[in-house]
């Protein structure tokens, strides 16, 4: 099942790029970055409440706090570097850069979660890298 959640996600992450590219022709990358983040909070907080995760607010460690926290930060620099970098070049471009993020994520996977380096982790990895250099240039 989870394939399947991975799946819709890439093709939201899809349809997100597009929109947000027709979306931003006339305001500026960072004041659309926040109407999308807006939907995103209500999403989430709607989505937390309709399946009663809230009670589980109150378990919540400070370390799982600080590291969601920073996440959040990395999110938010990620969206507003993202959006920006869209607005500016083609969506052609940009998309597959961002979405080399998969490469840095495993090797940070790798360092800094102690996950195995198989051969198959490193072509792939490698395929992906390639594939990115070859759609930029």
């Amino acid at each position: 099942m989870w394939a399947v959640f991975a799946l819709m996600s890439a093709i939201f992450a899809a349809l997100t790029s597009i929109l947000a590219k027709v979306g931003m022709e006339n305001i500026n990358s960072n004041l659309a970055t926040a109407i999308r983040t807006v939907v995103v909070l209500v999403m989430a907080w709607g989505m937390v409440f309709l399946t009663g995760a809230q009670e589980g607010i109150a378990a919540i460690s400070r370390r799982t706090y600080m590291f969601l926290i920073l996440s959040g930060i990395a999110t938010g620099l990620s969206w507003l570097c993202y959006f920006r970098a869209l607005q500016m070049g083609p969506a052609s471009k940009v998309i597959p850069i961002d979405k080399s993020s998969v490469v840095f994520g495993m090797i940070l996977a790798f360092i800094f979660l102690n996950e195995t380096l198989t051969l198959k982790t490193a072509i792939g990895g490698s395929l992906i890298a390639i594939g990115t250099f070859v759609l930029i240039f």
